[in-house]
């Protein structure tokens, strides 16, 4: 619909190269801003903070310039090679983009896996090495010890020269959360200090961005930098919280910073969020390692305007960030992930029926944190709670890590704990999870071994797991919102890895000891490899991850992108379709949009707008209200201009013939009106406050005596979007939704009635579903 009526708008036909043309006079026609000005005029065209961009009037600014540059083109060899380093120029963003985010990306990963184990312990031989790094190098390493090396030593080991005893278990618990509550201090700190915009995820912000809102700094150098710093320092403290999210922060960061290189996107906001688009599918790249699957997120999750030539730099970038997280290899494996695994049974369809209940749990796993979540971040912006950022921090950290020290599963890294989860116990593991009794009379292969029966280890094991999905569940629900950068992916994950593996430990325990039972009859005969539990670990994560987010599509092909497990698609797709429709019964929202909501950004959501409303109804003045502020097209002074700018705050203003006829000419922005009354005033001579503003063509004849007058009709839109008072609101909403309006005039035969802006429809939205309309806090 979009492209539709540009084409309608800009008819690109004969167009004729006008090489004096300014960016102004690219939206509304030939000639100079004012008459008096020769030189382009700058800030024309940009936008305020926390209000919405116009993007017909990008759109349209965007295809002027690429007519006059291939114009342009035909004049000389110079302009034609300017021409396809233009064209060119995305192509070189999109790289630069990959590039940098996929550095950074393993430059945290190498950092965090230091910082982690820095906690325990230090590597004696290299102290920039993390425990298990420490270890390869070691030639003093044994195969059934392989996690211990003379070269890593605990802190009360280097401390006292004793290994074991309760004084060595305090000392070290002590360190332990010392060291956490160190790192989140700093992050929290520096958050506040230098860079408050590098809290929280960042998803929810960059949705909005995308869709066309304007947050100064948000993309900024400053927060690039903190976030990649705060981002090691509050992954490394232990706290529920991952660093999947903030890296599409940090990506897009990266995007909005080659923008600034380049006019064609610096200058252009519909542009630079095409490049923005991009930069979100090269984040979600490098955090899981799935190109394929960052694409499908920014399609699915994140952007607003998604045209076909962003689908394909988009997955450009995604290719070169994961190429280069490759080339760093911070896992150590040659892989791009930390969770590949390789299973050696294939699903049985008897086996749909746990996955799906493992659907249902992450469902209401989502429904549940995004409740408990939302209902404590507003008690946090309503309370006093909310003045001691840092305070909540330290102690959300002091209870994460005193609880987690005594749980081996909590206290080691989330990441880690989601790859034991999903590792197949083969005979080569020492996981506790894979403590089972063998048969010392088995022959078969190493990759074949069939079910046995759980031991002790697997028993004691199920019980701290269960101990460590109840805290997973709350401490993450008090964890997300903190004024640190904080992801949710990893955290979902680890909660439906936990369940996940409970539930087909279960499964495969009842298939063994119950395998003449008619569910296990026909596909697990005895001593065959029927169940794997490391599967329902992998259909549990996704199942939450789909619960808390809502995503489908990209879900699917993340998991198996980051796990390998291309055979095992169609157990995560009825795992992650269920988690939707359980949690879709309880709300549409997923946890981002509820965020949105939560701190007030103009949000149109998807959902059908089924009242029979008109526009009439919305639109404002409404009756017992002050008449429409309007322009007249040329009887207005300059005075009567700055009186009405300072009197009222309207993003614009609608220019009429008369206040007796109210015949609609134009739409004038607020902030082109202010600059371009400054400018005049500051070059052309005689603009005074009793000079008259025409917005006509031509202006008439007028006494020497007279003031100068101001013409502006070249910052006068003569096609802003209308809709008569008798437009059903259903049509409204969806314009607005799919032309990202920021107004619309109403008009009834040509005669201005009134206006209605987005944050009408906001409004009557809310008011229409019982909610409170004076919950939209910008414009």
């Amino acid at each position: 619909m979009l492209k539709h009526i540009l084409k309608q708008k800009h008819h690109q036909g004969d167009a004729k190269c006008i090489s004096s043309a300014t960016p102004t006079e690219e939206i509304n026609g030939a000639g100079n801003l004012m008459d008096f000005l020769d030189e382009p005029f700058p800030d024309v065209g940009t936008y305020e903070d926390f209000h919405t961009i116009d993007w017909l009037r990008e759109k349209s600014r965007d295809t002027d310039r690429h007519r006059k540059i291939t114009c342009k083109s035909k004049e000389s060899i110079w302009e034609f090679i300017k021409s396809l380093l233009d064209a060119w120029s995305g192509w070189l963003v999109m790289l630069l983009i990959g590039l940098l985010s996929g550095t950074l990306a393993g430059v945290i990963d190498l950092a965090v896996d230091w910082m982690t184990d820095l906690k325990e312990g230090v590597c004696l031989s290299a102290l920039w090495y993390s425990h298990e790094q420490c270890c390869w190098t070691s030639n003093e390493t044994t195969f059934a010890d392989r996690d211990k090396c003379p070269q890593w030593q605990k802190w009360a080991e280097l401390m006292t020269g004793y290994t074991e005893g309760a004084g060595v278990y305090v000392l070290n618990y002590f360190l332990y959360v010392l060291w956490a509550l160190f790192f989140s201090f700093l992050a929290v700190s520096l958050v506040r200090v230098f860079a408050p915009y590098a809290c929280g995820s960042g998803i929810p912000e960059i949705k909005r961005i995308l869709r066309g809102f304007i947050i100064r700094g948000y993309l900024g150098k400053w927060t690039l930098l903190i976030k990649t710093v705060t981002l090691v320092l509050a992954v490394s403290s232990g706290l529920s919280l991952g660093k999947e999210g903030p890296l599409v922060h940090v990506a897009c960061c990266c995007g909005n910073l080659f923008c600034s290189l380049f006019s064609k996107y610096s200058k252009n906001e519909g542009k630079r969020r095409e490049v923005l688009s991009a930069a979100a599918a090269a984040g979600v790249s490098v955090a899981f390692g799935a190109p394929i699957g960052g694409v499908l997120f920014s399609l699915e999750e994140v952007s607003y305007y998604f045209p076909l030539k962003t689908l394909w730099r988009s997955f450009f970038a995604a290719l070169v960030a994961a190429f280069t997280l490759r080339s760093i290899n911070p896992f150590g494996n040659n892989r791009l992930v930390l969770f590949y695994v390789e299973y050696h049974t294939p699903w049985y369809m008897a086996e749909l029926v746990p996955f799906i209940l493992l659907g249902v749990f992450g469902g209401l796993w989502g429904t549940l944190f995004i409740r408990c979540n939302i209902a404590w971040c507003r008690r946090r912006k309503t309370t006093r709670l909310g003045k001691y950022p840092v305070l909540e921090v330290i102690v959300v950290t002091g209870i994460t890590a005193v609880l987690a020290f005594p749980n081996p599963y909590t206290r080691r890294s989330t990441s880690e704990l989601i790859s034991e989860l999903f590792n197949d116990c083969g005979a080569l593991e020492s996981s506790q999870l894979c403590d089972y009794i063998n048969n010392p009379n088995m022959t078969r292969p190493v990759d074949d071994i069939p079910d046995r029966p759980a031991g002790p280890g697997v028993y004691s094991a199920l019980w701290q797991l269960a101990l460590a999905l109840v805290f997973k569940i709350v401490i993450t629900i008090f964890t997300f919102g903190m004024k640190i950068p904080s992801g949710l992916f990893i955290p979902s994950m680890a909660v439906g890895a936990i369940a996940g593996r409970i539930v087909g430990i279960a499964v495969e325990q009842m298939a063994f000891h119950h395998h003449d039972w008619i569910i296990f009859k026909n596909w697990c005969r005895p001593g065959a490899d029927c169940v794997t539990p490391g599967l329902y670990a992998m259909v549990g994560a996704a199942a939450c991850l789909g619960g808390v987010t809502r995503m489908t599509v990209s879900l699917v092909v993340i998991m198996f992108e980051l796990t390998g497990g291309l055979e095992y698609i169609v157990p995560l797709m009825a795992a992650a379709v269920t988690s939707k429709w359980v949690a879709d019964a309880f709300g549409k929202e997923g946890i981002y949009e509820a965020h949105i909501q939560l701190n007030g950004y103009p949000y149109l959501d998807q959902d059908e707008f089924t009242h029979r409303t008109l526009a009439t109804d919305v639109m404002r003045p409404r009756r017992n209200e002050p008449p429409l502020a309007v322009l007249t097209q040329d009887s207005t002074t300059v005075e009567d201009v700055e009186t009405l700018i300072k009197d009222t705050d309207y993003n614009g203003f609608p220019v009429v013939v008369s206040r007796e006829s109210e015949r609609l000419i134009g739409f004038v922005q607020r902030r082109d009106l202010i600059l371009a009354i400054k400018s005049a005033r500051q070059k052309q001579d005689g603009v005074v406050s009793n000079s008259v503003v025409y917005f006509t063509e031509d202006a008439p004849q007028i006494p020497a005596s007279n003031p100068q007058p101001l013409k502006l009709r070249r910052i006068l839109n003569l096609s802003p979007f209308t809709v008569t008072d008798h437009t059903p609101m259903e049509t409204v909403v969806d314009i607005f939704r799919k032309l990202g309006l920021r107004q619309c005039l109403v008009t009834r035969s040509g005669r201005l009635l009134g206006i209605i802006t987005k944050k009408d429809v906001l409004r009557h939205m809310a008011h229409m579903m019982n909610q409170d309309p004076e919950s939209i806090m910008f414009n």
